[in-house]
């Protein structure tokens, strides 16, 4: 029996509450397929400054580069807003990005009948919603050099080069492949250097693909498309801070930020967390959707193991346990009885375990 070693960052606000479950999901799973995960925890973000002065603490770096997948919680915590930048949260999840090499992050988007009331769209704007964000994760703003603040002026550089651009966009095609073989790469390129040559350079990378139809088109008309007819678009690709706005934008079409997982690739370890934030507003109070998490757990036995029938069985628990009524505060209707963030993760690893059975601990 195959032994996986996959590091746990819980991290700060509702991170670890959230990260708890997809271990749950994750540890059924591994029960129900016959193979073993063998779990190691580590603070990262706020919890990293806390324990050991730095927002990613060499133990953490050293069980990352180790592991066989990495599940991340969230980071983020609003008492190091004015941290000098070395101590912000932030700049350790940036570091672990670029530890790990992980220049691909895929964000998929379903928006499910179940939770069409959840929207603030209308119904026919989200009939056949399914697609996938893949955003460029270790260039762009968000690492350009120059970048800081003199007096009252400040800098961030956005540089990309044709070998990053090429690189991620493969993995869009690839993904596009396994799909309906449709890329919309978003850009705007009427406006910057970096977009023209992220033009150019999908447009040649797309030549690999005869079999991939590609469409561009400027980040502005994108994100008006994403909320007038989704439907029509299978990857998106895209570079970093346009990747950032877009998937959260993309959270209306499922209903809640807390529905929505990401997988962050490249050649090591891959990074699996949910899109949302830390939300310490929520934290320890039991009311934190943990399905972001656990689709995250989902795309960790996929993407990160290779083990696509475990994986499906997440996905279908969570499809499952959505359709039998099961619903935190942020997905359902005032007639709806909430269940917490722990009865959820129960809920989902019970039918991972025993499929399409409603646990009979939790009827109501």
């Amino acid at each position: 029996m195959k032994t996986f070693r996959v590091a746990v960052l819980p991290g700060d606000g509702i991170g670890p509450e959230v990260t708890a479950q997809a271990v749950r999901a994750l540890a059924a799973a591994a029960e129900r397929f016959g193979f073993r995960l063998a779990f190691e925890e580590h603070a990262v973000g706020a919890a990293g400054v806390a324990a050991l002065g730095d927002p990613l603490p060499a133990p953490t770096r050293a069980a990352v580069t180790r592991a066989d997948a990495v599940l991340l919680g969230a980071v983020g915590d609003p008492a190091l807003d004015h941290a000098p930048r070395h101590l912000r949260p932030e700049t350790g999840l940036l570091a672990l990005r670029a530890l790990l090499g992980v220049y691909a992050n895929l964000r998929p988007v379903v928006a499910r009948t179940a939770l069409a009331f959840c929207s603030p769209l209308r119904p026919e704007h989200l009939a056949g919603v399914d697609l996938v964000i893949v955003r460029e994760l270790t260039g762009g703003l968000y690492y350009g050099e120059p970048r800081g603040r003199a007096g009252d002026a400040a800098v961030n550089t956005l540089r990309y080069s044709a070998a990053e651009v090429e690189r991620v966009a493969r993995v869009a095609f690839a993904a596009a492949r396994a799909r309906r073989r449709r890329v919309l790469s978003v850009d705007k390129a009427n406006v910057l250097e970096t977009s023209q040559l992220w033009r150019e350079t999908v447009t040649r990378v797309a030549r690999e693909y005869p079999d991939v139809t590609l469409e561009h088109a400027y980040v502005d008309y994108a994100a008006a498309r994403l909320v007038t007819d989704a439907a029509s678009i299978d990857v998106l690709l895209t570079e970093n801070l346009f990747g950032d706005i877009l998937s959260d934008e993309a959270a209306v079409l499922a209903g809640s930020l807390g529905l929505l997982p990401s997988a962050s690739l490249g050649a090591g370890p891959g990074l699996f967390e949910p899109v949302h934030g830390s939300a310490p507003a929520l934290a320890g109070r039991d009311v934190a959707n943990p399905i972001g998490a656990i689709a995250s757990a989902a795309l960790l036995l996929r993407h990160g193991l290779g083990l696509a029938e475990p994986a499906a069985a997440v996905e279908q628990a969570i499809g499952d346990a959505l359709a039998q009524g099961a619903r935190t505060r942020d997905i359902a209707r005032p007639s709806d009885r909430m269940i917490g963030t722990r009865e959820m993760g129960e809920w989902i690893a019970e039918l991972v375990r025993t499929p399409a059975r409603r646990p009979l601990s939790l009827v109501r």
